[in-house]
């Protein structure tokens, strides 16, 4: 299949985002090919998987996800706040979420930081990614620049790619300067004159975040390769693979009363 499906935090439509609920379930989809996950630090210097910048939102903890050690991330409960279905689920390590898709999935690992809150945690993911030999199944993508840079800088054959949920004239010429050949984009601002210009850079899009069938289908249309992360999977599927699934029923008048 041409379209490809990127799951954001894993299924994060049904399982909590960012744990190994959301990942296991993301790959029982058969459309799913990536997946975009976030990669903070925690205190003692292990990069972990979660959004947010504190633990307050997606799990039972309090404080910010830096100044708590891995022991102390991994006593919090990250999977209640969606359903008492998910209690116990933990905070994963890139370690473990490696371990879990090498071969199955390719990955858009979206480095969380701002203003050099976690040094060093670039090198630490290249590490993590070389040791599994996994280069040519990521992208390191961010909104910070430095970021970017510093992992050009550590290893320049990793592909990385910027984030932006706006456009700019000097978006290209700005994701040429940084050596990224992905762009991360709100699907919004995705048109015909934005793909075409990234055919000619050879630059790959990502559109974020896409759960409506009529999203998707505007998208594929502009090119089938754009890659679509949603929190639903299984809305992409009912869209391209089983689409009788989502045709509207006919009106049962219509049909002489009979259903």
């Amino acid at each position: 299949m041409n379209r490809y499906c990127a799951a954001h935090r894993g299924y994060s439509g049904v399982a909590p985002e960012n744990t190994m609920a959301a990942v296991r379930m993301a790959m029982e989809e058969p459309c799913v090919t990536w997946m975009e996950v976030d990669v903070q630090m925690s205190k003692d210097g292990i990069p972990v998987i979660i959004h947010d910048f504190s633990v307050n939102r997606t799990t039972s903890g309090r404080g910010l996800v830096r100044e708590k050690t891995l022991a102390q991330l991994k006593k919090l409960d990250a999977g209640s706040w969606k359903s008492s279905f998910y209690a116990g689920e933990k905070i994963m390590t890139l370690d473990e979420l490696l371990d879990t898709v090498k071969g199955r999935l390719k990955l858009n690992l979206e480095i969380k930081t701002q203003e050099g809150m976690y040094p060093g945690l670039e090198k630490k993911m290249i590490q993590a990614v070389r040791s599994r030999e996994m280069q040519q199944d990521v992208v390191m993508t961010s909104f910070d620049v430095n970021a970017l840079g510093k992992v050009k800088f550590e290893d320049p054959e990793i592909q990385t790619g910027l984030i932006s949920d706006r456009r700019t004239p000097e978006l290209f010429r700005r994701l040429k300067d940084l050596g990224c050949n992905f762009l991360s984009m709100a699907h919004r601002k995705i048109d015909d004159r934005l793909v075409a210009e990234a055919i000619r850079k050879e630059v790959r899009i990502m559109a974020w975040t896409v759960d409506r069938p009529q999203s998707m289908l505007r998208l594929a249309a502009l090119d089938r390769n754009i890659l679509i992360c949603t929190n639903k999977p299984g809305v992409f599927r009912e869209t391209f693979i089983e689409p009788a699934a989502i045709k509207p029923r006919r009106k049962w008048w219509r049909l002489g009363g009979r259903l």
